[in-house]
C-alpha cells in the first residue's frame, strides 16, 4: 500500500469522526454507509449479536441515545500501509438508558484505541479497546 493510500485512509477516518461528532444519528448512519464496508469485521464487544456495518450502526445508535452530546477527540493517529490507529478520548453526558442503567446526568470521560484496516478506501476491519470499566465507574454502576 502506498503512502498516498495511507494518507487517504487517515483522511477518511477524520471525515468519519467529523460525522460521528455531529450527534445526528442520520449523519452517522450515512457516514457508515459511505466509509465502512457492509461486511466490515468488527472485533469489539457488540451486545446485540449483529455483524458487519449493522453492528457498528447499532453501537452508535445506543451511544447517541444514551449520550446525545457524545464527542470523540482524536488524541493521536498513526497511518501505515492499510491500517490507521486512532487513540481517542470520549466525553458525554448520560441522558438516556445505557447498559441497563437509567439516565444519571453524569458525565463520562474515557479512552479508547482503534485499529482500522482499509481496502479500496473503506474500513473493512475494526479492532477496538474501549475503557468500559472507567465508563461504568463514572456512571456509578461499579465502585471507584
Amino acid at each position: 500500500m502506498s503512502a498516498a493510500e495511507a494518507i487517504r485512509n487517515r483522511a477518511t477516518l477524520e471525515r468519519f469522526h467529523t460525522a460521528t461528532n455531529s450527534g445526528d444519528p442520520d449523519t452517522v448512519a450515512k457516514a457508515m454507509d459511505e466509509f465502512v464496508a457492509p461486511d466490515v469485521r468488527f472485533h469489539a464487544p457488540v451486545p446485540t449479536g449483529a455483524t458487519g456495518v449493522a453492528a457498528l450502526k447499532q453501537v452508535w445508535e445506543v451511544l447517541l441515545r444514551a449520550f446525545p452530546d457524545l464527542h470523540v477527540t482524536v488524541e493521536e493517529t498513526v497511518a501505515e500501509g492499510d491500517k490507521v490507529v486512532s487513540r481517542n478520548r470520549v466525553t458525554g453526558t448520560h441522558l438516556g438508558e445505557y447498559r441497563g442503567l437509567r439516565p444519571t446526568g453524569r458525565t463520562i470521560d474515557y479512552s479508547e484505541i482503534f485499529v482500522l484496516r482499509f481496502a479500496e478506501g473503506r474500513i473493512v476491519e475494526i479492532r477496538g479497546v474501549v475503557d468500559v470499566l472507567a465508563q461504568l465507574r463514572q456512571l456509578g454502576a461499579l465502585p471507584s
